[in-house]
């Protein structure tokens, strides 16, 4: 072990003893930002960014597992996405196919489940994250949601449209809709439903904005801005978050 390598893991056990017996996060989504621009400091492509960004998921959701977390919801695609150059998109898909594959592989535990508009992406993307969803239903591991094809505003559109088919179906009238429709009737349309909403939303790559991740949903989250690109996120980065979060007194409404 390096000497670098030495002073990590003696700031990593020390930022654990500093977590332990505070409160934690049950869930905690994650914008993975940055991959594209660490690929660029290299001189690589963006597709080689997003396989490294790929290849640090796994570790992330061994470090939420280690730390009891239940549920973590991964950004991996926004709609606003999906307008990049195909030559870029095309491998962007390719990876996001293999991470749901390799995420519900029959030696894992985690319980996979897709977020977004699966509609606007390719149907074979599509039909890859179903299956990962379907595969993984009864585990009782961690639940990842993967949001692919994603857009905050999107969803709630989505919540609402879905609100408004099933009274439709049932011969409720919009007047008589209006009457008793509140926030619980929305959320429970939304694409996470049944969840609890993020208690923490990480975002790398030192980008201080959600960009409508879980637009809905994060209305008392915290949040925590990291420098490090999403490549390079290390499990002291992810330590520092939860002891942000740990020592902050969680306000509702003001």
């Amino acid at each position: 072990m390096s000497v670098r390598e030495l002073v990590y893991a003696l700031y990593e056990r020390r930022l654990l003893r500093q977590l332990q017996g505070r409160p934690g996060p049950r869930h905690v989504g994650v914008i993975l930002d940055g991959n594209r621009r660490w690929a660029r400091a290299l001189g690589e492509d963006a597709a080689h960014g997003h396989r490294r960004g790929a290849d640090k998921i796994e570790e992330l959701l061994r470090w939420c597992t280690e730390t009891s977390v239940e549920v973590v919801t991964l950004w991996l695609l926004s709609t606003d996405n999906l307008a990049r150059p195909q030559a870029e998109l095309d491998p962007l898909l390719d990876i996001i196919e293999a991470v749901a594959e390799d995420l519900a592989a029959p030696h894992r535990s985690w319980r996979i489940k897709a977020v977004g508009a699966l509609d606007l992406l390719p149907p074979e993307t599509a039909q890859v994250l179903k299956t990962a969803s379907e595969r993984t239903e009864d585990r009782r591991g961690l639940s990842v949601n993967m949001a692919v094809g994603y857009g905050g505003r999107r969803e709630i559109a989505d919540a609402v449209r879905s609100l408004l088919h099933e009274h439709a179906d049932r011969g409720t009238a919009i007047e008589d809709l209006a009457e008793f429709l509140d926030v619980d009737h929305i959320a429970d349309h939304l694409y996470t439903r049944g969840q609890p909403d993020p208690d923490l939303v990480i975002r790398t790559s030192g980008e201080q904005r959600l960009s409508g991740f879980l637009l809905w949903q994060s209305a008392h989250s915290e949040f925590y801005f990291c420098d490090a690109l999403w490549p390079d996120f290390r499990r002291v980065d992810f330590l520092r978050a939860l002891r942000s979060y740990s020592a902050r007194h969680r306000r509702y409404g003001g």
